[in-house]
C-alpha cells in the first residue's frame, strides 16, 4: 500500500510564502520497534487500513539491538506442573510496588495471548517433546515464568513483526525525526517532524502528520546517559510527550546494572554465573587490582556474590550488606567514576580471593549445584560459559571482542525506564485522548519488575491499544481546518528555533552539549542519588534547555541532532525534578538505585560514612508519583495511590452483552 498523498500548507514566513508538506491518516505509529510494530499489524488485522508508521530509524532501537546471555520474555507458565494463573501473575507483577493492579492483571491475562501470537508470525521459541513451551524462573519472580531463544530474544520478536508489516504492505516512512506531539486541547492530532533527507528544502524538512490517533512508540530515554547499554543509535522521545503536556508515571524508576562498554551489552546470567574475575587498571590499562577482593571475608562469599549478579542483575540496595551480590554494583561504580580508573571482567581467569586460591570443589552449595546441573566443569570462566552457553560468547565474536583473548571493560549502566508516561488499562495516555504510548515509554513498572515482563507489556500494550483504536475509535474525528493555524503556528516557532541555530556562529557544538547532560544525568540520576546533587543538577539542566539556541551547527545535517538534544535535555528536567521531588517527600533507597545518607546504614564496614544510604521508605511503596506541566508551564506532583488488583467475577451472559455492545472498552 502506498502512503497517502501529500497536501502542502502555506506559511508566510520570511517575507515569502512557503510550503510544508501535511500527511493526512487514521492512525500514525511513531517508532519501529517491537511494541510500535505489532500495534501497527494488530490495527491492520482489525481493518484499519489508514495506517502509516513513521520512525527515524528503521533498523535502530532497543527491541532490534539489545539482548543478554539469554533474553527472556515473560509469559503466563502454562508448561510445567506448577500451577498459575493471570491473578497469581499479576500478582507478582504488582508485588515490587508502585504498580496500579488492575495493569498488572492486564499484562498478565493478555500475555498468553501475545506470546502465542509471536509464535504464530515464526518466533522460535524452544518447546519441550510435548509441545510445550518449558520456563525458567526470572528475577522477582516465584514461578517459571521465563522463556527465551538466546540472546536476541527481541531481535527475533522484532523481524519477526517487520516482515508481516511488509507483508501486510503497511507504509513506513524512514528518517524522521519526530519533534513534538501535537494536540488540539486534551486530544492529540498527530506528530511534527523532520524528514532528514530533506533538510536542505526551505522549510528544513519539517513535515505534519496529522492523524486521528497517535501511538508513540519512542522507547525509554536511551540518550540521556553517558553510562549507558541503551544501543548508541537509540536516544527516545519521551520529551517530545512531556512538552505537550502529557502525564508521566515513575520516571524515578529506572533498572542500573554491569555491562560492557565497547560493544553494549548486558552482563547477567551465565557471563555472572561462571564466575570470571574483576579487576581495575589505570588508564593505560597497568596497574592490575583485584579490587573486590579485601571486601570479602572469603574466596566461596566473593564467588558466590559475582554468580548470584546471574540471577540478581540489575542493582538493588536491598543487596549491598552482608557482602550481598549488588556490592559489587558499588565497587565498580567506586573504582571508574570516583577513583578514575578502568574496570574489567576477565573470563580468562578465575577470581582472585581475599585468602585462598579458587577451586570449584569450595564453591556453597547453590553454585555447585547449579554447575552439576548445567554439567560446567571447566577450570576457567570462559570454558564453563562454553559449556554452559556458547552462544553467549559467539555473540561478542560477533561484535568484534574474542573473550579467550581479551577482558570486558565494564560499567555500571542505564538499562531500562520503568517509569514513563501515564497510560490507562487501553494504553491510551491518561490525559491526552486519542495518545497511546506503548513499549518502553509506558510507565507501567513500578519499583521492581520481573525480567523479561518489559517484553511481554510492549506486546500486550500494542494489542489493548489496537482494540481501543479499532473498536471506540474507528470514525475520522479531525477538521484539519480547524486545525490549520494552531499547527502552523507551532511550525513556525520550530522555525524559528531552527534558524537561530543555523545562524549562531558561536557556542559550543552539538556534541558537547549533549555529553554535558549526559554526564549530570549519570552522576545525579543514576544509581547512586542525593537531594543536593538532584537539586544541582536540575537547576542546571533548566539552564540547558534555555540556551538550547547556543548550540553551533556546522551544516544543515547537524539539525537533528541539534533539536533532538533539545527534546533530551527538556527530558532530563523532568526526570531530575522527579527525583528531587521523591526525595523531598523523605524517599529512601529503592528499585535500582542507592539514595546516600551519612547517618544511614552502613553499605560495608571498609567504606566511609559518605557511602551510608538511606533506607527506602516504604509507604511511598503504595503510591506512584505523577507529574505533567501546569498551566504556568511549572511541572506539578501528586502521590497517587495504587489501585488494587480488580476482584470482581465475571457473569459469561452480563460480560458477552457487554462485548457484544462494546460497553467494556469504556472501562480505564
Amino acid at each position: 500500500m502506498n502512503p497517502p498523498e501529500t497536501k502542502v500548507w502555506m506559511l508566510p514566513w520570511g517575507g515569502k510564502t512557503i510550503a510544508v508538506p501535511v500527511n493526512r491518516s487514521h492512525t500514525l505509529v511513531v517508532g519501529s520497534g517491537a511494541a510500535s510494530l505489532c500495534c501497527a499489524e494488530r490495527l491492520r488485522r482489525q481493518g484499519v487500513e489508514d495506517l502509516i508508521i513513521i520512525t527515524d530509524n528503521f533498523l535502530g532501537g532497543t527491541s532490534r539491538n539489545t539482548g543478554s546471555d539469554k533474553q527472556t520474555y515473560y509469559k503466563l507458565a502454562d508448561a510445567g506442573h506448577a500451577p498459575d494463573s493471570p491473578y497469581a501473575m499479576a500478582q507478582s507483577l504488582a508485588a515490587g510496588g508502585c504498580m496500579h493492579g488492575d495493569i498488572a492483571l492486564v499484562e498478565a491475562q493478555n500475555s498468553l495471548n501475545s506470546f502465542y501470537h509471536l509464535v504464530s508470525l515464526g518466533v522460535d521459541f524452544p518447546h519441550n517433546p510435548y509441545g510445550g513451551y518449558t520456563g525458567y524462573k526470572t528475577d522477582h519472580d516465584p514461578l517459571t515464568r521465563g522463556v527465551s531463544l538466546g540472546p536476541y530474544t527481541s531481535k527475533a520478536m522484532t523481524e519477526a513483526l517487520a516482515k508481516e508489516v511488509e507483508r501486510l504492505d503497511i507504509p513506513v516512512l524512514d528518517h524522521r525525526e519526530v519533534l513534538l506531539v501535537l494536540t488540539d486541547e486534551d486530544r492529540a492530532v498527530g506528530v511534527l517532524a523532520l524528514n532528514k533527507r530533506n533538510l536542505d528544502n526551505e522549510v528544513f524538512g519539517l513535515e505534519i502528520y496529522l492523524a486521528d490517533n497517535t501511538v508513540l512508540g519512542v522507547g525509554g530515554p536511551g540518550g540521556l546517559y553517558e553510562t549507558s547499554v541503551y544501543p548508541s543509535m537509540h536516544r527516545g522521545g519521551i520529551g517530545m510527550a512531556l512538552e505537550a503536556g502529557a502525564e508521566a508515571v515513575n520516571l524515578t524508576e529506572s533498572q542500573f546494572g554491569i555491562a560492557s562498554v565497547k560493544f553494549r551489552w548486558n552482563l547477567s546470567g551465565s557471563y555472572q554465573q561462571v564466575m570470571p574475575c574483576y579487576y581495575s587498571t589505570d588508564g593505560e590499562g597497568n596497574d592490575r587490582q583485584f579490587f573486590l577482593s579485601q571486601y570479602f571475608d572469603s574466596m566461596q562469599s566473593l564467588c558466590h556474590a559475582i554468580f548470584l549478579k546471574g540471577y540478581q542483575w540489575p542493582f538493588d540496595p536491598q543487596k549491598i550488606q552482608n557482602q550481598g551480590s549488588s556490592l559489587i554494583d558499588l565497587l565498580v561504580y567506586i573504582e571508574r567514576e570516583i577513583k578514575g580508573r578502568r574496570v574489567f571482567m576477565d573470563f580468562r581467569i578465575n577470581p582472585e580471593g581475599p585468602k585462598e586460591s579458587f577451586s570449584l570443589k569450595d564453591q556453597n552449595s547453590e553454585v555447585q549445584e547449579y554447575l552439576q546441573s548445567s554439567r560446567a566443569d571447566g577450570d576457567t570462566p570462559i570454558e564453563r560459559l562454553r559449556q554452559i552457553n556458547e552462544p553467549a560468547i559467539l555473540l561478542y565474536k560477533d561484535h568484534g571482542i574474542d573473550l579467550t583473548s581479551e577482558a570486558l571493560e565494564i560499567a555500571v549502566c542505564a538499562q531500562h525506564n520503568n517509569g514513563g508516561l501515564s497510560g490507562d488499562i487501553w494504553w491510551e495516555s491518561t490525559n491526552i485522548k486519542r495518545l497511546f504510548p506503548v513499549g518502553e515509554v509506558n510507565g507501567t513498572h513500578g519499583i521492581y519488575r520481573p525480567g523479561g515482563s518489559a517484553l511481554n507489556s510492549g506486546q500486550v500494550g500494542a494489542l489493548r491499544a489496537s482494540i481501543k483504536i479499532a473498536r471506540s475509535y474507528r470514525e475520522p474525528v479531525l477538521d484539519e481546518e480547524a486545525l490549520r493555524e494552531g499547527v502552523l503556528l507551532k511550525v513556525k516557532q520550530w522555525l524559528e528555533r531552527i534558524e537561530a541555530l543555523m545562524n549562531n556562529s558561536t557556542g559550543i557544538d552539538v556534541f558537547q552539549y549533549r555529553r554535558e547532560f549526559q554526564k549530570r544525568m549519570t552522576l545525579a540520576g543514576g544509581f547512586v542519588r542525593s537531594l543536593d546533587s538532584a537539586k544541582k543538577a536540575e537547576a542546571e539542566a533548566k539552564e540547558q534547555v534555555n540556551s538550547f539556541t547556543t548550540q553551533k551547527l556546522l551544516n544543515r545535517e547537524q539539525i537533528p541532532f541539534a533539536l533532538k538534544n533539545r527534546q533530551l535535555a527538556l527530558a532530563q528536567v523532568y526526570y531530575l525534578s522527579a527525583i528531587r521531588h521523591y526525595l523531598e517527600e523523605k524517599g529512601g533507597s529503592r528499585g535500582s538505585f542507592l539514595v546516600l545518607d551519612k547517618s544511614g546504614s552502613e553499605s560495608h564496614p571498609l567504606l566511609s560514612s559518605s557511602w551510608n544510604f538511606k533506607e527506602s521508605n516504604t509507604d511511598l511503596n503504595q503510591y506512584i508519583q505523577v507529574l505533567k506541566n501546569s498551566s504556568s508551564g511549572d511541572i506539578e506532583f501528586q502521590f497517587v495511590p495504587c489501585r488494587a488488583l480488580p476482584s470482581e467475577e465475571f457473569w459469561f451472559e452480563t460480560m458477552w452483552k457487554d462485548y457484544r455492545e462494546n460497553a467494556y472498552l469504556k472501562a480505564k
